[in-house]
């Protein structure tokens, strides 16, 4: 399979570039420097050198899936970015035969009162310095569930996210979820299993899902 990866070099990207690699298929990351790069990829990672929005159509297409996980820094003026390349693969990729996966952030989750996480992170003490990007990424997965003629697929993982191994993980929804400890955790290395696996064998269309870390013993 030819994987594409915007923004192949961050820190869930990147553990899915490499998961990619493992299992046979032909990962491509989508850089805007490849020095930095291959300094978290390797020296002889398959590059494509170019800003996301500078992107063709005969760039993506080319491609069996293109994995979107562009991101901003927290507290970032450019948290809208997220929206707008989403708008713009959404756009390139219509009525095609490549398959779109986006990473999406946790707060579009539902607590178990039913209601998104992103109403309990507007409440917090000075959320206006970093509400930005989990703002926008609620909006870009609004976006998504428009859209009814691009193969997509979005991904979430849970409230935190840290770098890390993969030891297995439990699939889930559209809803927060809890391990025994109740921790809401989510291993970088999880993500890319997760992504790989429903890569491989696709069991969600048109719809986001999401997966914790696996209860351990």
């Amino acid at each position: 399979m030819k994987i594409a990866i915007i923004g192949g070099n961050g820190k869930a990207s990147s553990k899915i570039y490499e998961e990619a690699i493992k299992r046979g298929h032909e990962a491509t990351a989508i850089v805007r420097n490849a020095e930095k790069a291959q300094a978290v990829l390797g020296e002889d990672a398959e590059l494509l050198v170019k800003d996301g929005f500078a992107l063709t159509k005969e760039d993506l297409t080319r491609f069996d899936v293109i994995v979107d996980a562009f991101g901003v820094p927290m507290g970032s003026p450019l948290a809208y970015l997220h929206m707008d390349l989403a708008a713009k693969l959404i756009h390139d990729l219509r009525d095609t035969d490549t398959r779109l996966l986006v990473i999406v952030g946790a707060a579009s989750l539902n607590m178990p009162d039913g209601k998104p996480l992103i109403d309990q992170l507007l409440q917090a003490p000075g959320h206006e310095d970093w509400i930005g990007v989990p703002l926008n990424q609620s909006h870009e997965l609004a976006i998504l569930q428009m859209v009814d003629n691009v193969d997509w697929v979005a991904i979430s993982p849970q409230r935190n996210f840290t770098p890390g191994i993969d030891t297995g993980y439990i699939m889930g929804s559209n809803d927060v979820m809890f391990d025994a400890d109740g921790k809401s955790e989510l291993t970088t290395g999880n993500m890319a299993l997760a992504v790989l696996d429903e890569l491989e064998s696709p069991e969600n269309h048109q719809e986001r899902f999401t997966v914790r870390n696996a209860d351990t013993e």
